[in-house]
């Protein structure tokens, strides 16, 4: 038996491995990861500096990643691939939290939910610290389990699987904090709870100088442009099929029907063991969703489904109680067979699908082409900043009063397209672009996702940024890049001259 399941758990860490891995290059950087990018750039101590004004988030995964980039590169698989490994071993850690609450037969429901999980793959392929955040988070739970009865080796890897996570991301407290709380009321003698409690506390309270300058610079504001309860009905389906999906409402439904028949079994078909397990992974879940609802009521809002991502494989434990309960015989495992199917489906089709991806500006840099002379790069929407810098190598932002003489000035836009809703393609300026004397447009390229203009005049003329960019090709401000001749990505604008 015990060969069985371990053959089992192989098979799902493989299908784990090829969901994440095999597209790691899929999808352009988008401007989060760009800003990683750039990062990791300079040396560590250049690094360390930046976090504080650049970040909202712990430096750990920052540290790796700068390591991690000296071996494999900063480019869209290298690097990607450090969040892909740590999804990959969630799965292990997912494995080892449901058997040991529950069983063999839950931990590998769990194994499988966690490696189809849309979510879940969709920030394993994100250089960003969430699937670092979820390894760790999940690690935590797993030592928890063995820890609460007690185990003094468990409670020694629960410390430090807990001080990483913290070290990681912010709202992992909220996962450490129950199970802190659970760990001092239930073990004994207290004092072993309360050594291993200790180690993730210091760590918190090194960090907490860090995060109150980081909420000073107010990086997360954004997130509470948006409705608190708008956000909050987000979750529970961006947990079951992330962000966006094709034929999106039916197979959240699906979804959501599948999810309701492993807790309909957790409630009918469970034993009390395996129901008492789940209830632990379940309030464990519960208190990290909860928390930082109620903190955000307050006046503390950072409720964000990514934020939130910790919590999801508690509650897949939970799940999967029901789904592996013994008596659920093969309804069970026929149920989870089919969300996990589900998920895979999306991840697959998601993949694919360019309509379904973040932003591409690797391939607008690809249709702007090497600058063969002195330009302008007047963009739009302004978040792609970030990822035109990693993209077309030499340039830079200017300022709203440097005037540079160019000879050329090209204008990029991208498709607009909120989850659901048709692309909305970026405007056209009108034919005098860019209004210096016998500048003519030469070229003209559309892609799926964007739209590039370009324009070239006799010789080099001085460029006054206000002037250049009151033709822009969307809404809203536009960043305006210098890039001297000679950089640029490899690939050409049809047409240029």
């Amino acid at each position: 038996m015990r060969c069985r399941t371990t053959q089992v758990l192989a098979g799902v860490v493989a299908l784990a491995a090829a969901l994440r891995f095999a597209t790691l290059d899929a999808q352009s950087y988008w401007s989060d990861e760009a800003v990683t990018v750039l990062l990791l750039k300079g040396s560590l101590g250049d690094l360390l500096r930046a976090i504080p004004d650049s970040e909202s988030t712990p430096p750990l995964y920052y540290v790796l990643a700068w390591l991690w980039s000296k071996a494999f590169g900063t480019g869209e698989v290298g690097l990607r691939s450090l969040s892909a490994l740590a999804g990959t071993l969630t799965v292990v850690a997912a494995f080892a939290a449901g058997r040991r609450l529950v069983s063999d037969r839950a931990g590998l429901v769990a194994a499988a939910l966690v490696a189809t999980n849309p979510l879940l793959w969709w920030y394993s392929q994100e250089a960003r610290s969430y699937a670092l955040l979820v390894l760790f988070a999940t690690a935590s739970l797993a030592f928890f389990a063995r820890a609460r009865l007690g185990d003094r080796r468990a409670l020694a890897g629960w410390a430090i699987a807990s001080a990483l996570a913290l070290a990681t991301h912010y709202f992992a407290v909220f996962i450490v904090a129950a199970e802190a709380l659970w760990l001092l009321w239930r073990v004994r003698p207290r004092s072993w709870a309360a050594g291993a409690v200790a180690l993730p506390a210091l760590a918190g309270a090194a960090l907490l100088p860090l995060a109150l300058e980081q909420r000073s610079h107010e990086g997360a504001a954004f997130i509470s442009s948006s409705g608190l309860g708008f956000r909050l009905a987000q979750v529970p389906k961006q947990f079951l099929v992330a962000y966006d999906a094709p034929a999106e409402v039916a197979l959240t439904a699906l979804a959501a029907v599948l999810a309701g028949g492993g807790v309909a079994l957790l409630a009918f078909r469970a034993s009390a063991r395996e129901r008492r397990g789940a209830a632990v992974a379940a309030t464990i879940g519960g208190f990290a969703l909860a928390v930082p609802v109620a903190l955000a009521v307050t006046g503390v809002d950072y409720v964000l489904t990514r934020n939130l991502i910790a919590a999801l494989v508690p509650l897949l434990v939970a799940g999967a109680a029901g789904f592996g309960a013994a008596a659920a015989r093969r309804l069970g495992p026929a149920l989870a067979t089919a969300l996990c199917a589900l998920g895979t489906l999306l991840c697959v089709w998601v993949a694919a699908e360019p309509g379904f991806h973040r932003q591409d500006w690797r391939g607008a840099a690809r249709a702007l082409g090497p600058a063969e002379v002195d330009r302008l790069v007047v963009a739009t929407p302004v978040n792609g900043t970030e990822p035109l810098l990693v993209y077309l190598p030499g340039s830079r932002v200017i300022r709203h009063d440097e005037v540079l003489p160019v000879r050329e000035v090209d204008y990029l836009g991208l498709v607009r397209r909120a989850p659901g809703k048709e692309p909305v393609p970026p405007d056209e300026p009108a034919p005098d672009v860019p209004g210096l004397a016998g500048f003519a447009q030469i070229a003209r390229v559309e892609g799926a996702q964007f739209r590039v203009l370009r324009y070239r005049g006799p010789a080099p003329q001085p460029a006054p940024p206000p002037g250049i960019a009151r033709f822009k090709l969307d809404e809203g401000l536009p960043v305006i890049l210098h890039q001297p001749a000679g950089g640029g990505a490899r690939a050409r604008l049809p047409g240029g001259g």
